[in-house]
């Protein structure tokens, strides 16, 4: 399992604008292909910003070998608001008062260095007609610490208050916001450029430094299946990579900021490339809590709120900007963007025709650059890349599985080839154990329910598969050499198809791998969570699945189970009256106390009680060098079992609080970001039986750590959350 979470904090502290920029080899724009229309970072920044702006708010399809187009952030109301002041018969005018109106609004005016910074590796850049309130709502501590520790906030933390549930609206024991003016700008420039209101981009060649790396930001394209149906091509259509630093403790990590919800991109169709402040806040959390129960996952950074920006959808919201990291959002999607399926009819939207060498351009930089597979220069790359994205994939549905996480829209262009939980929307973690839950609902078949996911993995692997078919059918032929450039030019389609068939034989071994990996990896996992030590290969079919069964027919709580078992001791199943008080400990789980009974619910779990205290006994010399064995398996399993959850009803109360009023919901934000990615402390004093002594905040973490109303239990999110 890749992990990308190095600790050091020993390092030299950036703002953002000088934040170091990788080098040129780390740089995907400088390795695949542009948009014609933006060949390169000085192109974009002195023409078309200035002159045809226009390209990159506009809804097309990039020419076919393209795999990424430059654009610029531009969060302002959609549809734009352009009337020329003088009405024109002129189409012509019309279409020039366009371009200057947009042109504008664009961050094109570099700002002044900095003496402690005069030689950034990035400038920044303003405009000089956009102006909007700008609120910081949120930073993760952790991804800051994991992704950017070398970042400079300022006193952003400050700003945002203390942390509380209970105490949301008083201030007594806020930090301050500090006095010094490097530290107040540290913030501020953050604040400027993870908006979307500025704009990070090389200097002009005549005030960079020698070591200038050309740069400006970009968003992908890709194309995808959707719901299981071709949609064509797709790409980032409201999200924006602004900058690539690599890690202090690691110069060959690098990690990639990308901006969701400033503006329209040439990807954005029929929207307004916007993020409402609900969704925002359902991703931010999501992504440090699940980096918290070790799942693989893109990290969060800020969520920044454009409280004047309104923004349509099922009702007017305003707008928000989530800043999230990652080594690369590179997804399967990109892949099927330059071989996906032809002669097809679909709605929405247009697919080009295939290109091969733009696949084997973007197969040669996802193979050595995201995934670093560390062949030998000219060995065939095909075979190993899809392997490892069936192998890293598996291993991250593992994870969903094992933890009751429901991803909701498991679309190949939300899969990413790293293996990491990508494009949160409508997701939701377990409550009462429902193997078919469907968490989303406009998933009206029930594609990606629970149950499904790990076939979805193996779905989306074998659309992986069908785009590279030829290209590995070609390495093969070639005796395990990779391609060359021009390397399908001039061949037959009969020659293709024979590569594609051969390529094709690849995929009963890529569906074992998924099958086996996630069989595996779930496997650890479970018993992690049940505190055993050693693999037995009867767990599944005698623990997991049995216990699974119990919280399905009793309708218990997915979660609050597991952590109830966690204090489960062998010992029990020889004391009758022990046993009774555990079951109804355990039972309590239930929203529908008065439909269960309890009389099959006691046989059925004494039943399951013995079985598990046997596999407990069997690997006692797994504990030989502990004293006390139950002690310790009850603080193994605490570790991997959480307390806190990211419940559907938990979000929804934090979303209406900052919704409500932004100074006291950001303090609850940040109390709620806090136990998400702490989720296995005691919260609310979770070994005091009564609440009576309770503070007025551990009576509320405790009330956040609870089922919550039966009326949420189940609740589903559209494909907009």
């Amino acid at each position: 399992m890749r992990v990308f979470k190095p600790l050091n904090m020993s390092h030299t502290k950036y703002p953002i604008s000088a934040l170091p920029l990788a080098s040129k080899p780390q740089l995907l724009i400088h390795h695949l292909t542009p948009d014609t229309h933006t060949p390169t970072p000085d192109h974009f920044r002195t023409k078309v910003l200035t002159e045809s702006p226009s390209l990159q708010r506009r809804a097309r399809l990039l020419p076919g070998p393209s795999h990424f187009s430059h654009v610029s952030p531009f969060p302002v109301p959609f549809p734009f608001d352009i009337e020329p002041p003088v009405p024109s018969d002129t189409s012509g005018d019309k279409v020039s008062y366009i371009e200057k109106w947009l042109a504008e609004r664009e961050a094109v005016h570099p700002l002044p260095l900095s003496e402690k910074f005069p030689a950034p590796s990035l400038r920044k850049y303003e405009a000089k007609n956009r102006d909007q309130p700008i609120d910081l709502i949120g930073i993760s501590e952790t991804g800051l610490r994991d992704c950017v520790p070398h970042l400079d906030v300022g006193d952003a933390f400050a700003v945002l208050g203390a942390p509380s549930l209970a105490n949301e609206f008083d201030d007594e024991g806020d930090p301050q916001p500090s006095q010094n003016e490097d530290v107040v700008a540290a913030r501020q420039d953050l604040v400027d450029v993870l908006s979307g209101q500025y704009t990070l981009m090389s200097s002009t060649e005549e005030d960079s430094n020698s070591d200038n790396v050309p740069f400006a930001p970009w968003s992908l394209r890709y194309s995808g299946h959707q719901f299981g149906s071709w949609a064509g091509q797709l790409g980032d259509g409201r999200a924006i990579s602004i900058h690539v630093t690599p890690h202090p403790s690691d110069p060959n990590l690098t990690y990639e900021l990308q901006l969701k919800g400033v503006g329209r991109t040439p990807f954005s169709r029929s929207a307004d490339g916007l993020a409402v402040l609900r969704s925002s806040i359902r991703e931010y959390l999501c992504s440090e809590a699940m980096q918290a129960l070790h799942i693989p996952t893109t990290r969060s950074l800020t969520l920044i709120s454009l409280p004047a920006l309104p923004v349509q959808r099922e009702r007017v919201e305003t707008a928000c900007v989530l800043t999230r990291m990652a080594p690369s959002f590179i997804r399967i999607g990109n892949f099927e963007a330059f071989n996906g399926p032809t002669n097809m009819f679909f709605f929405g939207g247009g697919q080009q025709k295939p290109d091969y060498d733009a696949l084997r351009i973007l197969g040669e930089w996802v193979s050595s650059k995201v995934l670093k597979l560390n062949l030998e220069p000219g060995q065939a790359w095909g075979t190993e890349l899809v392997k490892d994205v069936a192998r890293s994939n598996a291993i991250m549905v593992a994870g969903w599985q094992a933890y009751g996480f429901m991803h909701g829209v498991m679309n190949t262009d939300n899969i990413s080839v790293l293996g990491l939980t990508i494009d949160y929307g409508p997701y939701a973690f377990m409550d009462v154990f429902d193997p078919f839950h469907i968490c989303n609902h406009t998933d009206e078949g029930g594609r990606y329910a629970f149950k499904y996911q790990p076939n979805m993995i193996v779905y989306a692997v074998r659309a992986l598969l069908n785009s590279l078919a030829p290209l590995i059918g070609a390495e093969a032929e070639l005796g395990g050499k990779a391609v060359s450039a021009g390397w399908a030019d001039g061949v037959s389609p009969d020659t293709l198809n024979k590569w594609k068939e051969r390529g094709l034989e690849l995929q009963s071994e890529l569906e074992r791998i998924v099958q086996q990996t996630t069989a595996d990896e779930y496997g650890r996992l479970m018993r992690k969570r049940l505190g055993l030590r050693r693999q037995d290969p009867s767990d599944e079919s005698k623990i997991f699945k049995p216990l699974l069964e119990l919280m399905e027919n009793h309708k218990l709580d997915f979660h609050s189970t597991f952590r109830t078992l966690t204090s489960f001791k062998p010992s029990v199943t020889a004391d009758e009256e022990a046993a009774q008080k555990f079951i109804v400990k355990l039972l309590a789980a239930t929203p529908e106390p008065e439909r269960l009974d309890h009389g099959a619910a006691t046989k059925a779990w004494l039943a399951w009680f013995e079985t598990y205290a046997q596999r407990i006994e069997s690997e006692k010399d797994e504990w030989a060098d502990v004293a006390d064995i139950d002690a310790e398996r009850e603080k193994e399993a605490k570790l991997a079992n959480p307390r806190f959850v990211l419940r559907q009803w938990v979000l929804e109360e934090v979303i209406s609080k900052v919704e409500r009023d932004s100074d006291s919901g950001k303090r609850v934000l940040a109390k709620v970001m806090h136990m998400a990615c702490n989720p296995y402390e005691p919260w609310g004093a979770e070994d005091s039986e009564s609440d009576d002594d309770l503070s007025e905040e551990d009576k509320e973490e405790r009330r956040y750590c609870s089922l919550g109303e039966k009326k949420m239990l189940g609740f589903q999110c559209s494909c907009s959350s």
